[in-house]
């Protein structure tokens, strides 16, 4: 079904590989446009603010985007979001949205990367490796007033995870996060985060982080597939980090390719 709405939301600061993801950012956002009224959270301009706050890097600025993204979202009354990033950490504002409209919300996090860290445990204090633990309940401390009821831990799956750091791997130990199995049924309300880099660098080689094994065809089977069998709410892509013009083109295509998967009737969908 089609998206009420398309929120560009091009935070940076939530990476630590971030000079590419404005140009990327852009690009997703042209894309989303086409397919639903595009609004944007304004960006924040720090760029010599490294501040490390509350155990996150570049915290005002990420905290004011949040609030920000909130603040449309909420006064939007969409029922469908289609996201365009930025760095990962988009989604805790859109998915925290979409469970207030949708209680028993499901996310599918499509990404090479756990992202399951929390301030304390986290090596680098960079936001976008928190998303995960940040939706289930461990946010920083300034932002947990602001968001809803966590997400329960078994409405929640991970496809294409490869990379790790030892937080990851305890919160997703304690919480018991599981893998999409290949032929699970999926309905409901569902949001698809659809991190790039979760794609194989050598089809898709335009993200900062090329961990990720998982073929373009597959991705865009998986997408429809899921758009066919549950009700999609929500679809955030993030991490698109092309180093030109060029790249961006080429990279966009594909972004174009999962965006028409996700909003095209059963029979269309790829």
């Amino acid at each position: 079904m089609p998206f009420d709405l398309s929120l560009s939301y091009p935070q940076w600061q939530g990476s630590g590989r971030y000079a590419n993801l404005p140009r990327g950012a852009e690009a997703a956002a042209e894309i989303c446009g086409r397919l639903a009224p595009l609004v944007q959270v304004p960006p924040a301009h720090d760029e010599v603010d490294d501040e490390l706050l509350h155990g996150v890097h570049r915290w005002q600025s990420i905290f004011t985007q949040f609030r920000s993204a909130q603040n449309i979202l909420a006064s939007s009354g969409a029922r469908r979001v289609l996201t365009a990033g930025g760095d990962c950490a988009v989604d805790v504002a859109v998915i925290d949205y979409l469970k207030g409209v949708h209680p028993d919300l499901r996310v599918i996090w499509i990404d090479a990367h756990l992202d399951a860290n929390t301030p304390e445990t986290s090596p680098s204090g960079n936001f976008h490796g928190m998303p995960v633990s940040a939706i289930l309940g461990r946010a920083p401390g300034p932002m947990r007033p602001y968001l809803g009821k966590p997400l329960e831990p078994a409405r929640f799956r991970y496809v294409g995870i490869q990379v790790g750091d030892d937080g990851d791997w305890e919160l997703q130990r304690e919480l018991d996060l599981q893998r999409l199995a290949p032929q699970a049924a999926i309905d409901g309300p569902v949001h698809i985060h659809f991190d790039l880099d979760a794609l194989d660098p050598l089809e898709f080689p335009y993200v900062a982080y090329p961990d990720g094994k998982l073929r373009i065809d597959d991705a865009i089977a998986l997408v429809g597939r899921i758009a066919r069998e549950a009700d999609l709410v929500g679809f955030t892509v993030t991490e698109f980090a092309p180093a030109n013009e060029h790249e961006a083109r080429a990279g966009s295509r594909v972004i174009e390719r999962l965006c028409e998967a996700a909003v095209a009737p059963p029979s269309q969908a790829k």
